[in-house]
């Protein structure tokens, strides 16, 4: 017997400039893959173990947040109306107070939130990654997990997660994947940079890092090195493998064209840079240049949301609003970063970010029957810019369903609202002089 059947399905096809739909499909998924997209009443449902009625939802591959702080979310509310450098040091100090069993609990919080959201995948970019990693495998999701480091702590650090990231490495049916995390160029010094990526080339993976998050990084980057934060990187070698840059609000032109040259892709959490005035990312920009784009939320506290949907209609309004043209990002290209160019930021469009024959089962099914989507000429601006998390009805990773119908079935969420809220005093206390790193402007 084929394992799932979801029938009479609309599917989202996408590409950099179309967007069509298989109208009345099914999805046949044997074990974690597609194993056929065929039009409804071909299949017999008895040949199933599982069948979902897809009628009226639109099919689409399940989203990936492509940069986040997963277990951040027990911060959520803490940092308001701040300037970057006070939010980050008030930051510092709340995590000084995590614990291992924090940091599990705070995944398995956000994973849920991110299920709910038709997220199935994340780069997260924390602490305490096994924990993390625990909490993906109970959950069923995916996680491109990477420790996070700063300078220093030395080359203890960098020995301590690249045998994290050779201990956990397609983990969890391979549904863990691992990655270096050093924190940034302003938080590790050029030497530590080195290292890391001397460490990263013999152990064969890639590089997740923040970097020129904003105009002010840069320029002290060049007032202290002669250099901006993404020569540095150059310089250092981090970029000579796969790496995720975080953010670029603050890459120059003469950056960006470097860029090029450099297995490098970039995510992009739009709602963070409006929250903190950090400035505009040239999107646009490095679309034109070939570097892949992804959406990412960055964590709970600088965005409150896990919702990368939300982040998809502000990333279009803001490339449109930066180049004063309403032409710009249309919906196929916004739709397309946020599905594949996802996938390539992540490392696997060959197995994501699109409903294919082959590809792996991760799939979301979204009720476009709500008022907000009347009448429904256009589904593209729709998923684009009308859309809400509580359309996501279903989600599906790797074959299996984690949510029906608005039910999560692989996460107790009143288990883990009860460990979360059981911290939450303690994690609240700053104590005077302790915290994890300080920023200086």
């Amino acid at each position: 017997m084929t394992d799932l059947l979801i029938k009479k399905a609309r599917i989202l096809q996408v590409t950099p400039h179309t967007i069509t739909t298989l109208e009345a499909h099914d999805i046949l998924v044997r074990g974690n893959r597609i194993e056929s997209i065929q039009p409804t009443a071909k299949a017999d449902e008895s040949h199933f173990k599982q069948v979902i009625d897809a009628r009226g939802m639109l099919a689409i591959a399940g989203l990936i947040n492509t940069h986040a702080h997963v277990p951040m979310v027990l911060f959520r509310g803490l940092a308001e109306d701040v300037n970057i450098v006070d939010w980050f040091n008030e930051m510092w100090q709340l995590e000084a107070n995590l614990t291992p069993e924090d940091v599990y609990w705070g995944m398995l919080l956000g994973i849920a939130e991110m299920i709910e959201n038709g997220v199935t995948a994340v780069a997260d970019h924390y602490w305490h990654m096994n924990k993390a990693a625990a909490a993906i495998e109970k959950a069923g999701t995916r996680g491109l997990l990477g420790w996070a480091m700063f300078g220093s702590q030395g080359q203890e650090a960098i020995d301590k997660t690249a045998r994290f990231v050779q201990d956990y490495h397609n983990s969890a049916n391979g549904r863990i994947t691992t990655i270096l995390a050093p924190h940034a160029p302003y938080t590790c010094d050029d030497d530590f940079l080195r290292a890391v990526a001397k460490k990263a080339q013999q152990i064969g993976t890639g590089i997740h890092i923040h970097a020129a998050e904003n105009q002010e990084q840069t320029q002290n980057s060049l007032n202290a090195h002669g250099k901006t934060p993404l020569q540095v990187l150059i310089d250092t070698g981090v970029m000579e493998v796969p790496t995720i840059l975080a953010h670029l609000c603050g890459a120059t032109d003469q950056d960006l064209a470097l860029l090029q040259r450099y297995p490098t892709s970039v995510a992009h959490a739009p709602k963070t840079y409006l929250k903190l005035a950090m400035g505009f990312a040239p999107i646009t920009e490095l679309r034109e240049l070939g570097i892949p784009v992804g959406l990412a939320t960055d964590g709970a506290v600088s965005n409150n949301t896990l919702d990368i949907l939300e982040q998809l209609r502000l990333m279009a309004m803001i490339q449109k609003h930066r180049s004063n043209q309403p032409e710009t990002m249309p919906l196929a290209e916004a739709l397309y970063i946020a599905t594949q160019g996802s996938a390539k930021v992540y490392g696997q469009a060959d197995k994501l970010g699109s409903l294919e024959v082959g590809k792996l089962a991760d799939i979301a099914l979204i009720d476009l029957s709500g008022t907000h989507h009347q009448p429904l000429y256009n589904i593209g601006a729709s998923l684009v810019y009308s859309a809400r998390a509580s359309d996501v009805q279903t989600v599906i990773c790797d074959g299996q369903i984690l949510m029906r119908d608005r039910q999560l079935l692989t996460i107790n969420k009143d288990e883990v609202l009860a460990n979360v809220r059981a911290g939450m005093q303690r994690l609240t206390q700053k104590v005077s002089g302790v915290q994890i790193q300080i920023y200086e402007q």
